[in-house]
């Protein structure tokens, strides 16, 4: 168990720290807000830590992937991915503060960052692509792939815009899958990318498998749930206060 750092990383050990932190609590509090009744005060306290943990974490791992680029392996597909994080939890909790069928300057704003981070993301495809099939330590599909998910992310976010805001079903599933996205990076990026620090024993144990895709698991529940009831049809469904 455990691993050792370069020395060069030793100075940013307290920064990682914290970043591990906030990932035990982000996943903890996600556990916690996909099981509780939804709209209940327990959901909003729950859904509140692992927006504010999610963020931390993210702010920690953005600023740390471009301090150690040269150092450690992998560190330019992180600073996308960092910003892809908060992009994905910014825009979940903004769906139900924003009162329904409207637009602001964050929608805007959030289309133009997930732009940015699929047109980098495919850069680093390109490069990999062109530099013998690999860069920092992943394959360029790894790229190409994220590329194609956050293109498909700026062209639903493009349709919010364009239609002037979400009601009822729709705006309560935008909130659901891109909270339970968030949560997906989160723990499979412990249970499944953090093996390593963990017991020899549990390498790759189903256990992992099933905690980290857990998160996909439950965003697919909570959408049935929202598209064929009738609870979420309505404002009122889910606090602005969310």
């Amino acid at each position: 168990m455990g691993t050792a750092f370069p020395a060069a990383v030793t100075p940013y050990l307290p920064l990682i720290y914290v970043h591990i932190a906030a990932g035990v609590v982000a996943i903890l509090t996600g556990y916690a807000t996909v099981t509780v009744e939804k709209g209940a005060r327990l959901h909003r306290l729950f859904g509140t830590i692992f927006v504010l943990s999610m963020l931390l974490l993210a702010g920690m791992a953005t600023y740390l992937a471009i301090a150690l680029l040269g150092v450690l392996p992998g560190q330019m597909g992180n600073v996308s991915a960092g910003l892809l994080v908060p992009y994905l939890v910014g825009t979940a909790w903004m769906a139900v503060r924003r009162k329904e069928g409207t637009v602001g300057r964050f929608e805007k704003i959030a289309l133009a960052i997930v732009l940015c981070v699929s047109a980098g993301f495919l850069t680093l495809g390109i490069i990999a692509a062109t530099s013998g099939g690999k860069l920092d330590g992943y394959a360029s599909y790894f790229y190409f792939v994220f590329a194609e998910i956050t293109a498909l992310m700026a062209g639903l976010d493009l349709r919010v815009v364009l239609k002037g805001g979400l009601t009822g079903a729709a705006r309560i599933s935008r909130h659901l899958w891109r909270m339970c996205f968030a949560f997906f990076f989160a723990a499979g990026s412990f249970f499944l990318g953090q093996q390593k620090v963990m017991p020899a024993s549990m390498h790759g144990a189903w256990y992992l498998y099933v905690l980290a895709l857990a998160p996909l698991a439950f965003m697919a529940f909570w959408l049935i749930r929202v598209r064929i009831g009738n609870r979420f049809r309505s404002a009122s469904a889910l606090s602005p206060a969310e």
